[in-house]
């Protein structure tokens, strides 16, 4: 589990992203520290992991934006040292934790998605706003297009993110914490979304907080601390490794129903968090 390689009794499976011996940071302050990781093609793969573990510049790593002090990372096969950043934004949406609000509408919000896309001069055609307009009918908030982003609610501004993701028809969409702001029904359909893109061809790779729903959602779960993969399977192995014992305290129990397997917290004593 703790080498970060998927594989099935079938062999290998395709990676979309792999990590070989990565180290980055920020400056001096290097935050990773030699991680290997391979994220399958066509699944959805959540890290968890405590405040300031690495998960945030791990995904910045595989996007380009923080330099890499040692090893390499390669999306679809390619090393990120050697694409452009249109070609980085071609091959990854991704969907930033903290975000400013610009002032113009949602609907040109989502366009922006399409960035990557336009050669000189850059205008958007009729399939750019085909594409946004059917982004944002995914997530239902074609109604929102002519309101400014200011005037949105927390929650719509994050549908209204995630459907600029879903316009970048990257093969591979990253996001930091995308259920911020959505209330638990909004979680649920943000979570079959999710489904419904790997079940097309998409590779999805998360952070979440929410440890029930990245025990649901996943197809693996990768768990850092201080920088390193500390276990990396299904998430019944992450279950069976203890891992959210001893990152958070809490002990996670698993239910079989009707409707599938069900996951809830139990709080424990003597659980050490890390």
């Amino acid at each position: 589990m703790e080498s970060g390689r998927p594989s099935d009794a079938g062999g290998r499976e395709k990676s979309a992203i792999e990590l070989e011996n990565v180290y980055a940071g920020y400056g001096k302050s290097e935050i990773l520290h030699g991680v290997n990781l391979e994220i399958p093609a066509g699944k959805i793969t959540t890290l968890i992991g405590s405040n300031g573990s690495g998960k945030s510049t791990l995904l910045r790593a595989v996007l380009g934006f923080v330099p890499l002090s040692g090893g390499d990372i390669r999306l679809g096969g390619v090393s990120v040292k050697a694409m452009s950043r249109a070609e980085l934004a071609r091959g990854a949406a991704y969907l930033p934790q903290g975000k400013n609000v610009p002032d113009i509408s949602a609907g040109r919000m989502v366009l922006h998605g399409r960035f990557p896309y336009l050669e000189y001069p850059r205008r958007y055609g009729p399939r750019d706003y085909a594409i946004a307009g059917e982004a944002m009918g995914q997530l239902g908030i074609e109604e929102l297009a002519a309101r400014p982003m200011a005037q949105l609610s927390g929650g719509m501004r994050q549908k209204v993110y995630i459907a600029m993701a879903l316009a970048q028809q990257a093969p591979v969409i990253i996001m930091d914490e995308p259920t911020t702001y959505l209330d638990i029904g909004q979680q649920l359909r943000f979570g079959e979304m999710v489904r419904k893109l790997s079940e097309e061809g998409k590779t999805v790779l998360l952070v979440l907080h929410d440890i029930l729903l990245a025990l649901k959602l996943s197809d693996r779960i990768a768990a850092l601390q201080e920088g390193k993969i500390a276990v990396w399977g299904r998430p019944e192995e992450i279950l069976e490794a203890g891992v959210v014992e001893r990152l958070y305290g809490v002990r996670v129990g698993r239910l079989e129903t009707d409707r599938g397997i069900q996951y809830y917290y139990d709080m424990c004593q003597g659980c050490g968090a890390g």
